[in-house]
């Protein structure tokens, strides 16, 4: 009857063993444009966090899979959801969108009106939803890294991260607001009110210390859905 007991004990510890083992990695797709397309380049902030879930020793934990694309806006994001996105069955989306859309009415003449901004944004949200997905939003950045005010698109950055914070409280998504945080950085590290330099190349996309920013932001946020 021991040795029974034991057997029993045994095949329930292997049952246990072999599900952990093939336990399911949380797919995590990040969707946006050319920051986020340069995240998987070496350096870049996707890169980073594998590193770090490396030695966290929980690399078997997740799976991130970028989808950047340059110049995008959040109109070709609606129009490439489904080979790009949907196609790789995600368990969870980063949404980080918003820089050219502000950014391409200044210098291209093109854009998006805030409207149709909110609009789109809203339509992707829902359609990850419909398919169960767990949705986490992202303010853009910086378009010039001045602390005073006086970048030259301010003013729509700071209104189109308003409708996205608003979006992520009414559809209940989780937001990483970047926005936020690299004012908070820069008001810290950047005393001569630099326009760039800081976490920024050319005040737009990312240095060394901006994609180390943007991974711990990022890692906060995969942190807070366990």
């Amino acid at each position: 009857m021991k040795f029974f007991s034991q057997a029993i004990i045994l095949s329930a510890l292997f049952i246990v063993c072999i599900s952990a083992g093939n336990q399911k990695k949380i797919k995590v797709v990040f969707f946006g444009d050319s920051i986020t397309e340069s995240g998987v380049k070496p350096g870049g902030f996707i890169e980073i966090m594998k590193a770090d879930l490396q030695t966290r020793g929980m690399a078997d934990k997740y799976e991130l899979i970028g989808a950047g694309v340059s110049g995008d806006k959040v109109y070709d994001l609606y129009l490439r959801m489904d080979n790009d996105v949907m196609a790789k069955s995600p368990d969870v989306v980063i949404i980080w969108i918003g820089v050219n859309d502000v950014w391409h009415k200044a210098s291209m003449g093109t854009g998006t009106d805030a409207n149709k901004f909110e609009r789109f944004y809203t339509a992707i949200i829902k359609k990850l939803q419909e398919k169960k997905i767990t949705v986490l939003l992202t303010t853009p950045a910086v378009i010039g890294e001045r602390t005073d005010n006086t970048n030259q698109l301010d003013g729509d950055l700071n209104k189109y991260a308003n409708i996205i914070r608003s979006l992520a409280t009414n559809y209940q998504c989780g937001l990483v607001d970047l926005r936020k945080d690299f004012l908070s950085y820069n008001l810290k590290n950047n005393p001569t009110n630099k326009e760039s330099g800081i976490l920024t190349t050319d005040r737009v996309h990312l240095n060394v210390d901006g994609n180390r920013l943007v991974a711990e932001k990022m890692m906060d946020a995969l942190n807070t859905m366990r």
